[in-house]
């Protein structure tokens, strides 16, 4: 595949080992980081650098993508929807809301927000439905997409999309193609979709991350095995209990969610429950590692001087996984 024929080429970027992984195969294959552009959807929507909502994201990701992009001297984007996850969730005979995205000049755009109205008031479904697990297309997928679809240096240009979905994930994620269209592509601007770590497994992506040594993100050291969500719907009952031990006040808000819609999360069992029948991981209880975590001004070194990098502890873990 000749990755030198694109104008752009934008990585899909959570801060978490696989689209770090994405990031440094490009890297590895020779592309100029002057074409590289690293794209982070803030789950929780953002203006101006400060959350308009708490309630999902690690407060570090922010900063931390941040810190990644400064380190390997490449531009990032963020782009969000307003009101972020919660606000979609608390919809109530109301629209989704609009788009936002960061364009080169330092301007924001957006588009969206006119309807038609509707109503979820629950959580999404743990499920590969994505019309059920509405998370990932209202928050990322639709939010990408309309970030290229909107900005006019797109036009008549050609652009690869990258991103870090591996096919050891999940049986769905299997059927990823490595190389297809983006559903951003049209008559006006060619857009293609490339997975370079979808054959990949977990030990190649931390290989690669350890060969840069880059700095795993704050969560992973805290025994977490993926990002980019904190309080991801598919946390495993460790995952719960660990957070109700370092976020208190953020689990509380999503249980006492659970008790106004009168459905949880996992559907049968509260988040309470799933808690009681979990273990914190040994990791929560450093306190110094718990603030850097929750720290949403993290600026510490991406590129660790030689003979630092460690496997963090949430590698190889089972803290719950896309379908």
């Amino acid at each position: 595949m000749n990755l030198n024929v694109y104008d752009y080429v934008l990585v899909a970027f959570s801060g978490g080992k696989d689209s770090t992984a994405a990031f440094l195969y490009l890297l590895e294959q020779g592309v100029d980081p002057a074409r590289i552009e690293l794209h982070h959807h803030n789950v929780d929507g953002r203006v101006n650098g400060s959350s308009s909502s708490t309630l999902m994201d690690w407060p570090s990701t922010y900063g931390y993508c941040q810190a990644f992009a400064r380190a390997f001297k490449v531009p990032i984007f963020f782009s969000w929807r307003e009101g972020g996850f919660e606000r979609e969730m608390l919809r109530n005979d109301s629209a989704t809301a609009p788009i936002y995205w960061q364009n080169p000049d330092g301007s924001l755009g957006t588009t969206g927000g006119y309807g038609p109205n509707g109503i979820r008031l629950k959580f999404p479904q743990v499920s590969s439905n994505l019309s059920t697990r509405w998370c990932s297309p209202a928050l990322k997928i639709d939010v990408g997409c309309a970030a290229i679809r909107n900005q006019e240096r797109f036009l008549g240009k050609k652009t690869l999309v990258v991103s870090g979905e591996r096919a050891e994930e999940s049986a769905s994620r299997a059927r990823y193609k490595a190389f297809e269209p983006d559903r951003a592509t049209s008559s006006k601007r060619t857009v293609d979709r490339f997975r370079p770590v979808h054959g990949w497994t977990e030990q190649e992506a931390w290989s690669i991350v350890q060969r840069h040594r880059v700095q795993p993100h704050p969560a992973y050291r805290l025994s977490f095995s993926r990002l980019s969500c904190m309080k991801c719907i598919f946390c495993g009952d460790n995952s719960w209990a660990s957070l109700r031990r370092i976020d208190p006040a953020g689990f509380q808000k999503l249980a006492d969610y659970e008790k106004q819609f009168g459905v949880t999360i996992h559907r049968k069992l509260t988040l309470a429950q799933r808690a009681d029948a979990g273990t914190p991981y040994d990791t929560c209880a450093d306190a110094a590692l718990v603030a850097e975590a929750m720290d949403p001004h993290w600026d510490r070194p991406i590129i660790l001087p030689e003979g630092q990098w460690k496997l963090p502890a949430g590698a190889f873990g089972n803290g719950g996984g896309p379908s």
